[in-house]
């Protein structure tokens, strides 16, 4: 099979296509035939190893040679105990745990994987696992009355959480570069602030923030915050990370406020909630471009650059 792989952490160059053997499923595991495979910023982060964090299970080289976690496509074989799943099936899911999504085939725990519904194609499907799991997490508790931000507005799991806060009552303020802000209002965004000429933690406050891209102080998350305000990050840089996990858990106790970092849950109990809003029209999905394998490297130098608006996704059939 054709999977893209690399030997060491890197730029996108590291990366090369290359015919290599098809896994094969061990117990509690299905192989499955990747029709599609979309790009997280998890993507981009341990492709270059970086933050560190991304580093995790392969400190000096990666754990595993092909990248790619959020999949869809058609089961083709099933390991021993293996009960949901039989050849045939269309499934999707994110394969955080094993990878191996920028190829034809990957391996993936049974657990990992939820049945396609018909409604949605297989580029649709792939788009939703990881961003959606983030995004209905971390907008737990808008509702009507709540001002709502989203730092990162603009890209996979941003679109799905200001489509989510909008719908819920919020009043929403999206936050990301000048070349997003018109798709970021088309979502349904109150407000959008440049992050380049605009500081948002001086313009609260607000009762939720969701930032997807963690960078600024500990004091500047809790002056955004109204009181019994609550900043959720996901991502961001190791010392941004560390402070609010161990700083803003204090500075936020002393001042009636709550900071942390969001502990995303995964599997298909906390990603079909949103394939099915998705069904019903309630939320939309926004995918920038498609790349063929060939073109990996392209598609996650495009979401690595901040460009994408939605979701870029890789086309491996």
């Amino acid at each position: 099979m054709r999977a893209a792989v690399r030997d060491r952490y890197g730029p996108p160059s590291v990366l090369r296509v290359e015919e290599v053997p098809v896994p094969s499923p061990a117990a509690g595991q299905v192989l499955v035939e990747v029709a599609a495979t979309s790009v997280n910023l998890s993507d981009w982060e341990t492709l270059r190893g970086s933050p560190l964090y991304a580093r995790i299970g392969g400190l000096r080289s990666p754990a595993r040679r092909t990248p790619g976690s959020d999949i869809a496509g058609r089961v083709t074989a099933v390991g021993a105990g293996v009960t949901r799943f039989r050849p045939g099936d269309e499934v999707y899911g994110d394969n955080l745990a094993l990878t191996g999504g920028f190829a034809e085939y990957a391996v993936a725990a049974e657990s990992a994987l939820a049945h396609k519904p018909g409604g949605l194609s297989f580029v649709q499907a792939s788009t939703i696992p990881q961003a959606g799991a983030i995004a209905l997490q971390g907008t737990a508790g808008a509702g009507p009355g709540r001002r709502v931000l989203v730092n990162g507005a603009g890209g996979g799991s941003g679109s799905f959480a200001v489509q989510l806060a909008k719908r819920a009552g919020a009043h929403v303020t999206g936050v990301d570069n000048a070349g997003k802000l018109d798709h970021v209002r088309a979502l349904g965004a109150d407000e959008v602030l440049d992050h380049r000429r605009q500081d948002f933690t001086r313009c609260g406050p607000y009762d939720l923030v969701l930032d997807l891209v963690a960078h600024r102080s500990v004091l500047a998350y809790r002056r955004a915050l109204a009181p019994g305000g609550r900043y959720r990050c996901v991502g961001g840089s190791v010392p941004a990370l560390l402070r609010v996990l161990t700083i803003g858990w204090v500075a936020g106790r002393l001042t009636g406020r709550h900071l942390g970092v969001l502990a995303v849950r995964e599997g298909p109990a906390h990603f079909e909630p949103l394939a099915r809003l998705v069904l019903a029209g309630e939320v939309g999905i926004h995918v920038d471009r498609t790349f063929g394998l060939d073109d990996v490297r392209e598609a996650l130098t495009h979401v690595g650059a901040g460009r994408a608006r939605g979701k870029v996704v890789v086309r491996i059939r």
